[in-house]
């Protein structure tokens, strides 16, 4: 069968579905296609490792399966998928892109991946991103910088930076990520993509490499909200092997993107505080007061709501992740597995310069951060307040939703930075994340979708929240504005 010189239209599922279906394409032609894209797009520095061979005899598989029985095809037939080196899938390495995990083999596959490939899904390759997700830039990697497909010499963002380029360079249809604090939207909206975060516990965490347990969730980078709706509705349920995913029953969000959910009429709030910001980028200010008129316009009930607690989500944020981090990290030690420093004269000087040699500076960093808050003089001061801080951030933001469909926020306070920039201040870095946290603090549903284009010719996005399970009426919403600001 001859196939298209370019697949460059299929931005969502459907589409290749319909050319399947109709024989214009094969799975077999798709995987080449984005396997040729891979290789045009070295330089973008997305893939760790590309999965070729294995790729490629399962796209004829499933060509054959196919041409058998039409209905005996999952899901996600069709789908060809990249993955963050923070998910593990067994048989495959994966390092969260560290030195300490040099060459560390899963036995196991992510829930997310076993459910993935149950419904016919393609992984292609593992992409980079920033070590152990800690990051905005997706420069802290033993890997190297990802860069920005829109213009090279800005970054990607992080952590889920080679996830965002993956499918900003056309690489892959859509491709899985994490988000600790907006680590797969505020990446979707440096380059231009959307980036879905679902409630805490909705996708099993077994198989993700731990940041911060009681903020990572598994998200979704896609051209489309119907590919992360589809993702989303074959990834969540409970898990026995995750305590915290939820038992909640889980609809057919695919189902309820053109339905009367999403013509409904909402209530959306936004916060004075954060679009008044001073870090926010005029542009972005003003993108954002339009997307607000135009909604009004369209009859939805905008409203501005007072939240003072604006300035204390990122300290918040960081005391708490940092001294999850430190706990977690402890695991990697260099006596069980991955890096071990060769040099070493007995065990504790294994297990010190192991990890020094093995983390990066911004790892140590939040170690050292996390080790500080929990330690026996400061841990009330701290954590203990942090904690505190992040009951009545939640509080507040439920009790706002108790009255909203949604809340509307910028996804980023400025566009992506230049390579280097942000190595140079960590705080600078962190403040980044100002409009992103507040979703994995409280536990909610989020999801980022292109706003505009920025004068400097770099993407920017904009974000809505809603309450906890909600994310049927919130990737409805979001399909129904993405078509607005089309």
């Amino acid at each position: 069968m001859e196939q298209p010189e370019s697949f460059e239209k299929y931005q969502s599922l459907i589409v290749i579905r319909q050319d399947l279906n109709e024989g214009v394409i094969t799975v077999k032609g798709l995987v080449d296609y984005y396997l040729k894209q891979i290789e045009a797009t070295r330089d973008l520095n997305a893939y760790v490792e590309v999965y070729e061979e294995e790729a490629q005899k399962r796209a004829v598989e499933f060509d054959e399966k196919f041409k058998e029985n039409p209905s005996a095809v999952g899901k996600l037939y069709g789908m060809v998928i990249a993955v963050k080196d923070v998910i593990c899938h067994k048989n495959h390495e994966v390092t969260a892109a560290s030195k300490i995990l040099e060459g560390f083999t899963s036995l196991f596959s992510a829930t997310a991946i076993e459910r993935i490939l149950e419904e016919d899904a393609i992984i292609i390759g593992r992409v980079n991103c920033d070590q152990f997700a800690m990051g905005s830039t997706n420069e802290n990697s033993v890997y190297g910088a990802v860069k920005n497909a829109a213009n090279t010499e800005y970054v990607a963002g992080g952590s889920s930076g080679g996830s965002a380029v993956a499918v900003q360079a056309n690489t892959c249809l859509a491709a899985l990520g994490s988000d600790t604090g907006g680590s797969v939207r505020q990446p979707a909206a440096f380059c231009g993509n959307i980036g879905f975060k679902p409630t805490y516990g909705r996708i099993s965490r077994h198989g993700l490499i731990a940041y911060a347990s009681s903020f990572d969730q598994i998200g979704v980078i896609s051209n489309s909200i119907y590919d992360a709706a589809l993702l989303l509705e074959v990834m969540s349920g409970s898990d026995d092997y995750d305590s915290t995913a939820s038992m909640t029953p889980v609809p057919a969000y695919s189902a309820a993107l053109n339905t009367q959910v999403a013509k409904q009429k909402r209530k959306i709030a936004y916060f004075e505080s954060a679009l008044n910001h001073k870090g926010l980028d005029e542009t972005i200010r003003q993108e954002t007061n339009n997307l607000i008129e135009r909604l009004k316009e369209e009859g939805h009930e905008v409203n501005p709501v007072p939240f003072d607690l604006i300035d204390y989500l990122v300290p918040t944020y960081y005391v708490l992740t940092t001294a999850e981090a430190s706990s977690n990290l402890a695991r990697f030690d260099g006596i069980r597995y991955g890096y071990r420093s060769s040099d070493a004269a007995d065990f504790q000087e294994t297990y010190q310069k192991s990890r020094t040699e093995g983390f990066s500076e911004e790892v140590k960093r939040r170690i050292m951060l996390g080790a500080f808050v929990l330690s026996s003089g400061y841990y009330d001061a701290y954590y203990t307040k942090a904690q505190q801080v992040r009951r009545l951030i939640t509080d507040k933001t439920r009790e706002i939703l108790t009255t909203y469909d949604f809340i509307l926020m910028p996804t980023t306070p400025t566009t992506a930075f230049k390579l280097g920039d942000a190595v140079k201040n960590p705080v600078e870095m962190y403040l980044a994340d100002i409009y992103t946290v507040q979703a994995n603090l409280t536990g909610i549903p989020a999801v980022s979708i292109p706003l505009s284009t920025h004068t400097n010719k770099l993407p920017f996005g904009v974000q809505f929240f809603a309450d906890k399970f909600e994310e049927e009426s919130l990737l409805a919403f979001a399909q129904y504005v993405s078509e607005l600001t089309d």
